[in-house]
């Protein structure tokens, strides 16, 4: 069931950054490839997916990540939705399609 869950969210924030799923698991820095990330932690961790899922949904990605790095990534994307409304209305939109 959570893997379900974590499979359309990374599905769709794909589809609204324009990325396949193997440039989104990328272990690359680039900005909106780090974003689309953090806004997967986001939207699992608010659901509420255990930070342990989703690092293990992550490696099975093949993008392998440290627990941290999750806890950061969601306070990062948490900071970027209060402050900019296209993300507010991207999570929307996304939540609106799960």
């Amino acid at each position: 069931m959570k893997r379900e869950i974590f499979d359309k969210y990374a599905h769709a924030i794909a589809k609204q950054f324009h990325l396949n799923l193997d440039e989104m698991f990328d272990k690359s820095r680039r900005r909106d490839l780090v974003d689309a990330r953090q806004l997967l932690y986001y939207l699992c961790l608010e659901r509420p997916i255990r930070v342990s899922y989703v690092q293990k949904f992550m490696e099975d990605n093949g993008c392998k990540i440290a627990h941290s790095t999750i806890i950061h990534g969601y306070k990062q994307a948490k900071a970027l939705i209060d402050s900019d409304k296209d993300f507010e209305q991207m999570i929307d939109k996304i939540n609106e399609e799960i």
